[in-house]
């Protein structure tokens, strides 16, 4: 039977209680809610043969990055591909079931050029907009972003219940793409209209991270736990922003007691949590802070996804954390298995593990080992290619932090200068590691211009 679903489009079903659990698990999934598994276990218990439940299924899966859930997302695709043939599903359910087999075969790109598609025919589907959010995220595209959601924007009007959530998103892309003005209005709007909307909070947290004004940003967070409070492990996440806007700051004893007591209190394995906390020790142990024995356990957790090749992303953080425990045969294996990946697999992942992560592995190993000069050209390799391996500016940044010191650290004061200035100037302001690295480079280059100076040099005769 069909059955509208919350957004007036018909979805099909075999068990018409099931629409109000799938009508939750959505707006849980645009919350961030940790209570989205539990509605959609509901719904494809009330209906164990709805298509698109179980197509959602499957992508929820992958948008997890672990290898471990690519046989569960496939095993939801082959239980989609047969209830579409015992039922006649509608062309937005079909378009989502292929969607899903498009990541699976490698393609996610792919994928989103298809819900694209699909959105400009059914532009009040906050669910696929969503969908396509978070899969350019993964994929490191931001303008795709932006324009995927102004082609539709103008649906979201003030009855429709998604509205704030889409509107959050929306502030994300701005951001993301540098308009940090109206992502920062829009963005404060969507938590007024949708005070759940953690991805609408964390966008103007990003906004005011980006553009220096990071005690702004700590009374925004700390203003609103209700944004948040209800979120899975994004938010985690959230918590993660606070800290990095207290590490500009100088609050470091702060920074600590968020990591140790929120962001990585659980010591769980997703590697998004792994990321927030690895790229914050490397961050800490960059401003000369000793971190303790905190590298233990992300290192244990890395070295048991090795050989995921699930998301490019996720393996240079995997990579950060075996380097700061000093596990250099499971770092080799990293690196090792990232160069085969990107050589042999022709797929999306295979390229840009290719093109923007082993390099970023390379400079990142070399680094370690002391040898700055090999770190900076391997890094600045990856790095105008970098946004391809997925995630935000923000916590791309803990890269082009370790590029800029290693240009420091191997005498570049030049390419270390247009490095600071080039990421203030993708910022949109200045912040107190780029101001503190630009003085030491000015400092630098005074004391080579000194010592070369005539004045000083030996004269015989």
């Amino acid at each position: 039977m069909r059955i509208d679903d919350q957004f007036e489009y018909a979805v099909t079903l075999s068990d018409k209680s099931a629409i109000e659990h799938w009508n939750n698990t959505v707006l849980a999934f645009l919350a961030h809610s940790a209570a989205t598994p539990e509605h959609l276990a509901k719904t494809l218990e009330a209906d164990p043969d709805f298509a698109l439940g179980q197509a959602a299924r499957g992508l929820f899966c992958l948008l997890l990055g672990r290898r471990e859930m690519t046989a569960t997302a496939f095993e939801a695709y082959v239980v989609a591909n047969k209830c579409r043939k015992n039922h006649q599903i509608t062309g937005r359910e079909e378009t989502v079931i292929e969607a899903l087999n498009d990541w699976l075969q490698g393609f996610p790109g792919k994928a989103a050029d298809r819900l694209d598609d699909v959105l400009l025919k059914y532009p009040r589907d906050a669910f696929i907009l969503k969908l396509i959010h978070a899969i350019r995220f993964v994929l490191g595209q931001p303008s795709r972003m932006r324009s995927s959601i102004e082609g539709v924007l103008s649906s979201y009007e003030e009855d429709h219940v998604a509205k704030g959530y889409v509107h959050g998103c929306y502030s994300f892309a701005l951001e993301e793409s540098g308009d940090f003005e109206r992502a920062e209005r829009i963005g404060r709007e969507a938590v007024a209209l949708q005070q759940d909307d953690a991805w609408g909070l964390h966008a103007v947290a990003h906004v005011l991270d980006m553009t220096g004004k990071a005690e702004e940003g700590i009374r925004w967070l700390d203003d609103q736990p209700q944004a948040w409070e209800h979120c899975n492990n994004f938010g985690y996440h959230v918590w993660w922003h606070l800290a990095l806007l207290h590490l500009d700051r100088g609050n470091v004893e702060r920074v600590f007691e968020l990591y140790d007591q929120k962001f990585r209190k659980d010591h769980t394995d997703d590697y998004r949590d792994v990321s927030n906390a690895a790229s914050m020790l490397v961050r800490l142990e960059l401003e000369g802070f000793k971190v303790g024995n905190r590298w233990e356990e992300l290192a244990s957790i890395s070295e048991k996804h090795i050989e995921d090749s699930c998301n490019v992303f996720a393996d240079l953080h995997y990579m950060l954390a075996l380097l700061g425990d000093n596990r250099r045969q499971a770092s080799d294996r990293l690196l090792a298995r990232m160069r085969t990946f990107g050589e042999e697999d022709s797929n999306e992942m295979g390229h840009v593990t290719k093109v923007a992560g082993s390099p970023t592995a390379s400079g990142l190993m070399q680094f370690k080992n002391g040898n700055f000069f090999s770190a900076y050209h391997h890094l600045a390799e990856a790095r105008p290619l970098l946004r391809t391996v997925g995630g935000s500016h923000a916590q791309r940044d803990v890269f082009e932090r370790l590029t800029i010191e290693a240009a420091l650290r191997a005498g570049l004061c030049q390419e270390a200068k247009r490095m600071i200035d080039e990421r203030t100037r993708l910022r949109g302001g200045p912040d107190t590691y780029g101001e503190t690295r630009m003085a030491q480079a000015n400092r630098m280059m005074e004391a080579t211009n000194l010592m070369q100076s005539d004045h000083l040099r030996f004269r015989t005769g």
